[in-house]
């Protein structure tokens, strides 16, 4: 049997009886699992102890850290390395196989202290190879990198976890050819319920100017740059669609794009009505 990765797992569940046990198996080959569940109410935490991981209890106290966060200050792990994972996320082969040769014995440490992995991501049933790419910081030392705390206590949309921008990493960050399968088993519709849920969390940022630009600081370049650009419906589905070949995806390719182009005039609708009631927000 060839030798277990030192890193430590770090897999977000909530409800995820669906996806976990898939999540859990795709990564044996590292040497630590753990599960970090919020207070789940179907049979999460059971598959996953009876999987052999280590699950440890989460509740959101409403304020800072959030979820990932608190792993960070809070639990003991293994390895000085951490990927963080959700239940409908697997590392690909390739990604597997990358790893094996940076962190193989007797290969000097890295010299990054994180890394960005990008998504091939499932959707209606489609692995999607071209389009818009999403990127995640998720592989890191533990000691070098930390979740910024930003002004969205008490808006809708995220609740316990971090928003969509990335953990600052205190030394080099470098970026991995291999990719982590976004698998969700989820209806299309849980997708929609979800990002409208997002989208309240967007809208809100754009109301708050200070809190926007920190969490566009905190972005990729390709999403501090999205950020500024107008008209984003139509500029989105022009990327992700022509520029960036979503069509050669098929039917599944033109439903994302739309999709998402619709999350981004959702993010706008809701921005100006925000705005028309802004003596309102706090």
């Amino acid at each position: 049997m060839s030798q277990l990765l030192p890193i430590t797992v770090l897999i977000q569940t909530k409800n995820e009886e669906l996806g976990i046990a898939a999540c859990i198996e795709g990564v044996r080959e590292f040497s630590e699992i753990i599960v970090v569940d919020s207070l789940s109410t179907d049979k999460t935490k059971a598959i996953a102890e009876e999987l052999g991981a280590t699950v440890v209890d989460f509740k959101w106290d409403g304020a800072y850290p959030k979820k990932k966060q608190w792993q960070i200050e809070n639990i003991r792990t293994q390895n000085p390395w951490i990927l963080f994972m959700d239940a409908d996320e697997t590392p690909t082969v390739e990604l597997i196989a990358e790893l094996r040769n940076i962190f193989a014995l007797g290969q000097p440490a890295p010299s990054e202290v994180a890394f960005d992995i990008d998504l091939d991501y499932v959707f209606a049933g489609t692995v999607l190879k071209h389009g818009h790419r999403v990127t995640k910081r998720c592989l890191a030392r533990i000691d070098s990198v930390e979740f910024p705390v930003v002004d969205d206590i008490g808006i809708p949309g995220m609740g316990e976890l971090e928003g969509h921008y990335q953990p600052v990493a205190r030394g080099p960050v470098g970026r991995l050819r291999g990719r982590i399968l976004h698998n969700d088993l989820d209806p299309v519709s849980t997708w929609f319920a979800r990002h409208n849920k997002y989208s309240d969390w967007e809208a809100h940022l754009r109301a708050r100017t200070t809190a926007r630009k920190e969490v566009r600081d905190l972005r990729t370049m390709k999403g501090r740059i999205f950020d500024l650009v107008p008209f984003k419906p139509l500029a989105f589905f022009f990327y992700a669609y022509i520029a960036r070949t979503g069509f050669m995806d098929g039917r599944a390719g033109l439903d994302y794009a739309i999709a998402l182009s619709t999350y981004y005039w959702q993010i706008g609708l809701k921005t100006r009505e925000l705005n028309r009631s802004r003596g309102d927000i706090a």
